[in-house]
């Protein structure tokens, strides 16, 4: 294992390559069939609910089973679990490509969702004892964030491509041959470079009546504020579903006060500032996943671009994303952790606030562009440091929980989030079309709303990150992230 030098050797270069890749094909998988939802709508025949279902069924899953991913790599040991979630992520993908129907479609999306709710955790796990607090933990989240960030855009440019080359299939089709080719590398890494986590780094049980509890009640509020969407918020399935979701998470909190080996410890919250950045990290999930959702649909169904056109749309955002999470650490270093987050959250609002602007017979260079690397730096610093913020000071034997708990928040965020904001731009766009307004109109009303609406909610994440920071340090405790500088 790498000396607690905190420097990045050659050798570990490799492992860091190795790790990168796998979180970057679950991100690739998130966004990748954003831009092939019309193909795949007329291809395998389904309905508008089940449309966003491609999308929500993957996130969910993720998401609501991060915890388990998390925990599973302390208690099997991170290696094991990589392994054996990339090979179900592979699996899925596959079985997703060569689907006919909508319900085989929907649950390889959720079984995707299970693998990658593995090797997220188990590989940020690995990362943060491949690399001890120091300048290397700096560089290396730095590409991790880029790697995360640039393969979301990077999902949009592929799923273009492929879907108007050869078809909706190949996006997962290709997803499935990234992940024997990061099979691989984690393979070799194991070999030659200093991988750890061989071995469990906590003892103790299973926390089965947590996951199965927390993973319901997480279910059940994604599904009612989809729900929602169709029927309306006074709907009483959705009423009920909602109230389901409430009466889990009440229950799950109190199997957590009971349970000798709990899935969410209290501890994990009193040892670092673990709490602080999972909550500011749900709130910037919760517009991530809508922007890669509603850009690519204003750019096909309004702008009228092609597939290809609207991933190479993508380009300067992927761009953007890498500059802004390689130089996240230095910023960080010369104005100070808590300015750059707010810097951050703040710059990706105002692009989301231009976006609010956009307009039906407006084009790509006068209303995307600008807007989307604005977007880009601004979204990649706040992920590198609130990634930081959240698993730095985190002991070992908690490392992947730490590192489940940050990916759960993000998704899980990112599922309510498109969920409202689909609900919110739904209803203005037939509002709009029922005022006589032409589809195209309508259409980017509710564009326009969902990207404002967006950009509220990262000002104010914003100053919850101001708010957090005083407290902070009334309590005498470290600032965010100074174990990055």
């Amino acid at each position: 294992m790498q000396k607690p030098s905190g420097t990045i050797t050659r050798r570990s270069w490799a492992a860091l390559a190795a790790l990168s890749g796998a979180q970057f094909t679950v991100m690739l998988a998130t966004s990748i069939v954003n831009v092939a939802l019309p193909q795949i709508r007329s291809g395998v025949g389904l309905s508008d609910s089940g449309t966003t279902w491609v999308v929500n069924a993957y996130g969910l899953a993720f998401g609501a089973l991060l915890l388990a991913g998390g925990r599973a790599a302390d208690l099997v040991g991170g290696r094991r679990v990589l392994l054996a979630g990339l090979g179900l992520f592979g699996t899925a993908s596959l079985a997703a490509g060569l689907a006919s129907t909508p319900d085989v479609l929907i649950a390889a999306r959720a079984v995707q969702g299970v693998g990658a709710s593995a090797v997220a955790p188990a590989a940020l796990a690995l990362l943060m004892e491949l690399f001890p607090p120091g300048p290397g933990r700096g560089t290396a989240l730095g590409v991790w964030g880029a790697v995360s960030g640039a393969g979301g855009a990077a999902g949009v440019l592929l799923g273009g491509a492929l879907t108007q080359a050869w078809g909706w299939p190949w996006i997962f089709h290709a997803v499935a041959g990234g992940t024997l080719l990061v099979l691989g590398g984690v393979a070799v890494a194991v070999r030659t470079a200093p991988l750890p986590g061989g071995e469990p780094s906590r003892r103790g049980r299973f926390d089965l009546p947590g996951t199965v509890s927390v993973t319901l009640a997480l279910v059940a509020l994604v599904w009612g504020l989809t729900g929602a969407r169709r029927s309306g918020w006074a709907d009483a399935r959705v009423v009920g579903t909602l109230a389901l979701a409430a009466v889990l998470l009440v229950v799950f909190a109190l199997i957590e006060r009971r349970h000798p080996h709990p899935l969410l410890p209290p501890r994990l919250f009193t040892e670092a500032r673990v709490g602080d950045g999972n909550a500011l990290m749900a709130l910037l999930g919760s517009v991530w996943i809508a922007l890669f959702f509603f850009l690519p649909l204003y750019q096909q169904q309004v702008l009228g671009s092609s597939p290809l056109m609207t991933g190479l749309g993508q380009l300067p955002l992927a761009g953007a994303i890498m500059l802004g999470s390689a130089s996240a650490p230095r910023i960080a270093r010369r104005i100070g952790p808590t300015a750059t987050v707010t810097a951050a959250l703040l710059a990706e609002a105002g692009g989301l606030l231009w976006l609010a602007r956009i307009s039906a017979d407006g084009s790509y260079a006068a209303d995307v562009l600008g807007p989307i690397l604005l977007i880009g730096l601004g979204l990649s610093v706040a992920f590198v440091q609130l990634t930081t913020l959240s698993v730095d000071g985190v002991p070992r034997t908690d490392a992947g929980l730490a590192g489940g708990l940050v990916n759960t928040t993000r998704q899980i965020g990112g599922a309510v989030g498109l969920a409202v904001l689909t609900t919110v731009a739904g209803s203005v766009t037939a509002h709009a079309e029922n005022g006589g307004r032409p589809h195209a109109d309508a259409l980017t009303a509710g564009f326009r709303t969902a990207f404002g609406l967006a950009a509220a909610v990262l000002t104010v994440t914003a100053a919850l990150a101001l708010i957090l920071s005083r407290r902070a340090g009334r309590r005498s405790l470290p600032l965010p992230l100074t174990h990055t500088s």
